[in-house]
């Protein structure tokens, strides 16, 4: 599944996320909007995730269309490569900058904050605060 249709159940959610407040009681109720925010978050978070502009990710194939032949040629031929660049970038480039004091988590500053910002902008939406 491609990152931006990761976007559609995480709207559709958002979409019906009041409907089980008024329609159903109790802890049914509370179940639903539960498992309804964690689909919000989970899909946005993977849908940023596979934007990333690394090959073989959705967004490296995209970066690649759209870049000149001069950056799109290299940047398609680190494709065999790209799972372990990015082993590298989310777990040794961390691990690096903790060893010299350093906050190299790209993966939070890429992904994860992001995906919290726009969850919280879709839940704010339809009036939940998380």
């Amino acid at each position: 599944v491609s990152g931006m249709t990761r976007l559609i159940p995480a709207v559709a959610a958002s979409a019906v996320l009041v409907v089980p407040a008024l329609s159903i009681g109790g802890t049914t109720a509370e179940w639903v909007i539960y498992n309804l925010i964690n689909s919000i978050k989970i899909n946005v978070l993977l849908a940023i995730f596979n934007m990333l502009p690394l090959p073989p990710l959705d967004g490296g194939r995209v970066a690649v269309g759209i870049l000149p032949r001069s950056l799109a040629e290299p940047l398609a031929r680190l494709e065999r490569f790209g799972l372990f660049i990015l082993i590298g970038l989310l777990f040794l480039l961390p691990l690096v900058g903790d060893r010299l004091g350093l906050d190299l988590n790209i993966f939070r500053w890429l992904v994860l904050e992001p995906a919290r910002d726009l969850s919280r902008a879709m839940l704010g939406w339809v009036g939940v605060g998380v």
